[in-house]
């Protein structure tokens, strides 16, 4: 593709580029297409200038129109680009933060961002955001089993009341089981 601007500075334009291009403070994305434009004000071919610059010939190309329609300010911001996916909805955020604090699903002890993202129709990162952003974190709730024992809340008084009213001169042991690596060891405490 030829040439299709031909960049011509007047002497205000070029005192402008020339200090985007030393300031040191400037973003470099900014510095890189006063550089563009300058080089090309020279009379430098396309290739020339995007070899010095270290950019690609479109990018030369690109930056020499920009200035050519809209001056030195058109090099100091990004045309506007409209997003690959729009963002996640307020209802749909809600409805995950309102499931995620409600009961898990059916047969699941607490909720996985998986799970979640089938729910709500989203992909897991998405919930994985959503979770983040309102500091979420299912997987670290604790809580424990419920017994599906019928005699459990009878057990229970049992035990609870050997601990709050022993009965006189009675030793009460308690026997827990665990598992250690593969072998079932037992340990008991006497109180």
């Amino acid at each position: 593709m030829a040439q299709l601007v031909c960049v011509l500075l007047n002497a205000a334009d070029r005192e402008r580029l020339e200090a985007i291009a030393s300031d040191r403070n400037q973003p470099g994305k900014y510095v890189e297409r006063a550089r563009v434009v300058l080089v090309s004000a020279n009379g430098r071919p396309v290739q020339h200038a995007a070899k010095e610059v270290q950019v690609s010939r479109p990018t030369v190309w690109r930056w020499q129109q920009r200035f050519a329609e809209e001056g030195p300010k058109g090099l100091l911001r990004d045309k506007t680009r409209n997003p690959g996916k729009p963002p996640i909805g307020s209802e749909t955020v809600a409805r995950v933060v309102l499931l995620t604090c409600g009961p898990p699903p059916p047969g699941a002890t607490r909720w996985t961002g998986r799970a979640m993202a089938r729910e709500a129709g989203l992909s897991l990162r998405s919930v994985q955001r959503i979770w983040q952003a309102h500091q979420l974190q299912p997987h670290r709730l604790r809580s424990f089993k419920r017994s599906t024992d019928p005699r459990f809340a009878e057990k229970m008084a049992d035990i609870v009341g050997l601990y709050l009213d022993p009965p006189a001169h009675a030793v009460v042991l308690s026997i827990d089981e665990k598992r250690s690596y593969g072998d079932r060891t037992l340990s008991a405490h006497s109180e």
